[in-house]
C-alpha cells in the first residue's frame, strides 16, 4: 500500500496546490460578511510574520463548537501544568474569535494551513510544538505526514466518527487510513466512536467521554438570559437553536398553523452569514421581528415586546438563549444534517425537542432521551405542537429541566482524563 498511498498523496497534494487561488478568492468572498476571513491569509499557506518559541502544546479547534469543547481541555491542562504555553489553530472565523478568549501571555493563535505538503512542513518548522491535539474529527493526510517527519506526536481528542462519515471516508481509505494510523493516541467520546475509529485505521483508541459536558455555561450570560425571559412580559420563549437552511421556513409555517395565543419564537441560525437571510424570511411571512443586535443595553425594548419573533443574530450567546427559553427545538435535526450539540442546552437546564436526524451526536442524543432531558418528535410540525404543549405544562417542563441539569452533571470528567493523556506525551 506504500506506493499506492504515496501516489495518492502526490495527486491529492498537487490538486490542493492547484486550487490555492480558488481558496484565496473564497476567503476574500466570505470576508465580505465575516472580515476575519481576510485576516492573515498567508498563515493559511504556512507563512508567518511573527517569531515562535518551540515547545507549546498545539490544539487545533476548527470551528466554534470544537473551540468551546477545547476550553474545558485547556483549563484542565493548565490546572496540571500552570506554565503550559498554548498554540491554538482554527479554520473558521467564529472559531478564531472564540479562541481569542482562551489566550494568555505567551500563547499564540493562528490559522491552520491548508493541507498541502509545503504549507504543513512550514507550519511544523516554524512553530515546533511539543505535542499536537486535533479536536473531534480533524485528521488530514499531509498534516499527519509532516507531523511525523517533524517528530511531533499527535492525538485526536474528543474524537467522534459517525457511520456516515466512516462510509464516506472508506472511499478515500488510501489517503485516510495512513493518517489515522499515524495518530499517537485517539481519545474517543463513546465505545461506538472508538469502534468506528479503529475501522478507519486508528490503533491506540481509548474511550474517555465528551469534553462538552465539562464546559460550564458563562454565568453572566445565564443572568442575561434570565433578564430576556423577564423582558418577554410573561410570554414564554420557544428557542429554535442553531437552525439550518430550510428549517426556519418549515418552522414558521408550522407555527402559523397553531391556534393562538402562541409563545414567542426565538430563532438562532447556526451560521452568522444567514442572519439577514432569516430576518428577511420572517418579515416576508408577515411576522413582527425584533433582532438581538438592535437591543440597546442588551435588553429587549418596546419593539421587541410587540414582536412575534426574536432573531438571535449574535455570536457566543447561546447560554443566554438557552436560559431564556422554556424549551428548545434542536437545529439540524429536522433535516438530514445530523443535528447540533444538545449538551449545552442540558447544562443550562433547557429541555430539548429533537427531530429524527441526530447521527452527529447519536450517543449524547440517546443518553439525553433515556435521562428525560430530551424528547424526539417526528418532524418540525410535531415539534411545534409539542413545544407549545410543554410551555403550557409547567410541572412537566420543570421536571424535564431538572432532568437536563442532572444529565449534564452525570457525564463530567472527560477533560481531566484527556489532559492526563496529553501530559503523558510531553
Amino acid at each position: 500500500m506504500g506506493l499506492k498511498a504515496g501516489l495518492a498523496r502526490f495527486v491529492y497534494g498537487s490538486l490542493l496546490r492547484a486550487l490555492s487561488p480558488v481558496y484565496v478568492l473564497r476567503l476574500w468572498w466570505r470576508g465580505r460578511v465575516e472580515p476575519p476571513y481576510r485576516h492573515a491569509i498567508g498563515e493559511r499557506f504556512g507563512r508567518y510574520g511573527s517569531p515562535s518559541v518551540p515547545g507549546a502544546v498545539w490544539i487545533h479547534a476548527v470551528s466554534l463548537g470544537e473551540t468551546r469543547a477545547a476550553q474545558a481541555l485547556v483549563d484542565a491542562l493548565r490546572a496540571e501544568r500552570p506554565s503550559l504555553r498554548l498554540l491554538l489553530t482554527h479554520g473558521t472565523a467564529t472559531g478564531r474569535e472564540a479562541g481569542a478568549e482562551l489566550m494568555r501571555a505567551g500563547d499564540t493563535q493562528t490559522w491552520l494551513p491548508y493541507d498541502t505538503p509545503g504549507a504543513t512542513r512550514r507550519f511544523f518548522a516554524h512553530w515546533q510544538p511539543a505535542v499536537g491535539v486535533l479536536m473531534e474529527t480533524e485528521v488530514w493526510p499531509n498534516l499527519m505526514r509532516s507531523a511525523a517527519a517533524a517528530g511531533v506526536p499527535v492525538l485526536l481528542a474528543n474524537a467522534r466518527l459517525s457511520e456516515k462519515s466512516l462510509r464516506r471516508g472508506a472511499r478515500l481509505a488510501v489517503l485516510l487510513r495512513p493518517a489515522f494510523a499515524a495518530l499517537a493516541r485517539v481519545l474517543a467520546q463513546t465505545e461506538a466512536d472508538a469502534a468506528r475509529l479503529r475501522d478507519a485505521g486508528a490503533h491506540r483508541v481509548d474511550v474517555m467521554g465528551n469534553l462538552k459536558f465539562d464546559v460550564n455555561p458563562d454565568g453572566a450570560l445565564c443572568v442575561l438570559g434570565e433578564r430576556w425571559a423577564q423582558a418577554s412580559g410573561g410570554r414564554p420563549l420557544v428557542l429554535a437553536a442553531s437552525t439550518r437552511e430550510g428549517e426556519e421556513a418549515a418552522l414558521l409555517s408550522a407555527w402559523q398553523a397553531q391556534p393562538g395565543p402562541r409563545p414567542r419564537l426565538l430563532l438562532v441560525p447556526r451560521h452568522p452569514q444567514r442572519f439577514d437571510e432569516v430576518a428577511a424570511l420572517v418579515e416576508r411571512g408577515g411576522w413582527l421581528l425584533s433582532r438581538r443586535s438592535a437591543w440597546l443595553d442588551a435588553r429587549p425594548g418596546d419593539a421587541a415586546q410587540a414582536a412575534d419573533v426574536w432573531l438571535g443574530d449574535s455570536l457566543r450567546e447561546m447560554p443566554a438563549y438557552y436560559t431564556a427559553a422554556r424549551v428548545a427545538l434542536l437545529g439540524g435535526s429536522f433535516e438530514p444534517l445530523g443535528g447540533q450539540n444538545l449538551i449545552e442546552a442540558a447544562a443550562c437546564g433547557c429541555p430539548v425537542l429533537m427531530g429524527p436526524h441526530t447521527f452527529n451526536f447519536a450517543d449524547a442524543a440517546q443518553r439525553a432521551l433515556a435521562a428525560g432531558a430530551a424528547e424526539r418528535v417526528a418532524d418540525i410540525e410535531a415539534g411545534a405542537v409539542r413545544a407549545i404543549a410543554l410551555t403550557a405544562d409547567e410541572p412537566l417542563r420543570s421536571q424535564r429541566a431538572e432532568a437536563a441539569l442532572a444529565f449534564s452533571a452525570a457525564h463530567r470528567g472527560a477533560a481531566r482524563r484527556m489532559a492526563a493523556a496529553i501530559i503523558a506525551l510531553l
